[in-house]
This record gives structure tokens, sequence and C-alpha cells, in this order.
């Protein structure tokens, strides 16, 4: 007899444990193919399982696209990769009307997808592309549709923008639009590698033997573990304390640090709360339990604002690290109400 079971009901009998379980088992293929690096692929499926997009930020070379890949690999997604250069068009992404020929000989349009239209969409050095590009990516990160002359097409869930880009610095780089980067639920720092890391990085890349890592879950499974997520409760003074955190972000608010009154220009939108939020469930997850902790959110915190806080003329001259500001914020913000009131005080 067919099985009736609803996904909602489906994620309902998915304990802590098993979703712990199955994560860890995502992380350790990718670790068969990607060298330490653990808080980078922990902070990216977290995103991912959160049913969010990420944004990983490095030089060249430290395996930004190779861990994109290797995910694709674990997963059973749809993927697809675009190499962001100067010269691609918002038609390269999104799709286009073509002329079909039919055997009559009448002539009709009709939409050619583009490689937006998969599950898993690596946006490779997205940050090559000019500005008259990115804002093809809005509407598909947003809403997850894609609006081609007039015709709005739904992306098939579940939908992961995962992009890599080089420090603004660099030659050749386009700063990203705030808009588009208030849609990354987390821009992760790629970190250089460690001599002994480096050293396990040449065994695995220049020997004869090449690794592989296995699927381990397909789209009904991150499906329902989005779910899940969706569905871990959050106590109201945890939602409190991440509502104030992000005003204290603004240095207008009474509330803000001394370090945010200097050298920020504007703080997080709300969407940094919900990203600390949405992140903080997949730890508590992960961790085996179906609570958040204050703990949780400070984990996630520098990931969920780095890229939302945009610094003044000072902060940028004085080099100041967004990180700083948020570990200031961690340390500063009252958690509980009594706490605040004696500040206040």
């Amino acid at each position: 007899m067919e099985s009736t079971t609803t996904p909602e009901a489906a994620v309902q009998h998915l304990a802590p444990e098993a979703f712990a379980e199955r994560a860890t088992a995502i992380e350790r293929e990718i670790g068969k193919v990607i060298v330490g690096q653990r808080e980078l692929v922990r902070q990216t499926l977290t995103g991912l399982l959160a049913n969010s997009h990420v944004l990983l930020e490095g030089v060249p070379g430290l395996g930004k696209t190779m861990l994109i890949r290797t995910l694709s690999n674990v997963l059973e997604l749809k993927f697809s990769r675009i190499q962001f250069t100067p010269d691609l068009m918002p038609a390269d992404i999104v799709g286009t009307d073509i002329i079909e020929e039919a055997a009559d000989g009448r002539r009709a349009f009709r939409f050619q997808p583009g490689p937006i239209f998969s599950n898993l969409v690596l946006a490779d050095e997205i940050n090559r592309a000019t500005p008259k590009t990115q804002p093809a990516l809005l509407e598909a990160m947003a809403e997850k549709t894609v609006t081609v002359a007039n015709r709005t097409y739904k992306l098939e869930p579940p939908f992961f923008v995962l992009a890599t880009q080089n420090p603004l610095e660099m030659e050749g780089t386009y700063p990203l639009p705030e808009a588009q980067l208030d849609r990354f639920m987390f821009k992760v720092w790629v970190k250089f590698p460690s001599s002994k890391e480096l050293v396990e990085i040449l065994t695995r890349t220049t020997g004869k033997d090449t690794p592989t890592a296995q699927k381990v879950a397909d789209a009904a499974k991150i499906i329902r573990m989005g779910q899940m997520v969706r569905q871990t409760p959050v106590v109201s003074h945890v939602a409190d304390y991440v509502a104030r955190l992000v005003v204290a972000t603004h240095p207008e608010h009474p509330s803000a640090t001394p370090m945010v009154k200097q050298f920020v220009r504007y703080g997080a939108s709300p969407r940094g709360a919900q990203a600390i939020i949405l992140g903080s469930k997949v730890v508590s997850i992960m961790s085996g339990r179906y609570n958040v902790a204050f703990e949780d959110l400070e984990v996630v915190a520098p990931a969920a604002l780095r890229h939302l806080m945009i610094l003044n003329f000072e902060g940028q001259a004085e080099g100041v690290s967004p990180d700083d500001i948020v570990s200031e914020l961690l340390k500063t913000v009252p958690k509980q109400a009594e706490e605040r009131a004696k500040a206040v005080a």
C-alpha cells in the first residue's frame, strides 16, 4: 500500500539526533576531498540547511570552488556553475526567449532556461561581473522566481546560490550592491591553510589517487531537514536578544556601541536577525538539541552580520574589521532583560 505520509508529517519523525547524524555524514564526505576548513564547511552547510544562500570570500586557490563542487557531489541535487566575467549578460544567467520554427513553417517564441534553473548554483567569482549583470540574481535569490519578457517562472526547490568572490582590492573586481549582499545569509571568510594542512593538500592533489565523495542525501531529505529547522522553537528572550543585537548595529540608535557609533555608516537589516535565528537553529539541532541557546547565536553572528554593516570613511581608513564590531556587540549587548534594565539604570 502506498504511503500517504506528507513531508510535513515526515519531518515530525526526524529526531535531532537523526538530523545531526545526516549533517555529520555530509561533512564527513566533504572532508574526504577538502582538507581542514572545518569552520568553512560547517558554516556553508548551515546556510544550506537553513534554505539560504552563502557568500565565500578568499584569495584564489583556497578551494572555494572545490568545496561547492564537492557539496554538489555529496548532495543529489541538480547543479550548475556560472563563471562570472565582465562580459557576462543577464540573459546568460536567467535565460531568454528564442525563436523556434515548427514543422509547418510557423515560428514561435520558446523560453530557453538559463543555468539559474538548478537546485545548487555556483556563482563563481561573482564580483567580476559588471553592476548591470548583478541584479539578474536578485529576484531568484529573494523570491526564487525568474521573470523574462513579463512572464514569471518558478525555480524548483530546493534552491541555493553559493557564491565565491575575491577580495575587493584585487584587480578586475566590482563591489557587490548592498541589496545583493543582503540576500546572502552568511559571508564566510576562507582562511589560508596551515603548513600541516598544506602538506595534506599536496599529498591528495599530486598523487595518483584522487579522493572522491559519495552521495549521502537527496533533494527530499534536504527539504525535510530545512522544514525541521523552520519548526525548531526559539524562546522569546532569545529572539529579543537577537533583535537588540541587530538594532545596536545602527549608529543612530541609543543602544549602539562605541565602535558602531564611530565606524559604522549603516547597520544591518532585519535579514541579519533572520540569519542569526535560522543559523542558530541549525547549530542547535546539529548539536543534538531542539532549542536555541545563547552560545548558538554567538557561533553564527559574525558570518550573519559582517557583510550587512556598511562602514563609514573613518572605519575604512582605519582598517576596522566588521568582526571586531560584532565581537564588541556580543560582549556589550545584555542578554537578559534584567541585565538590560541594570545597564540603563
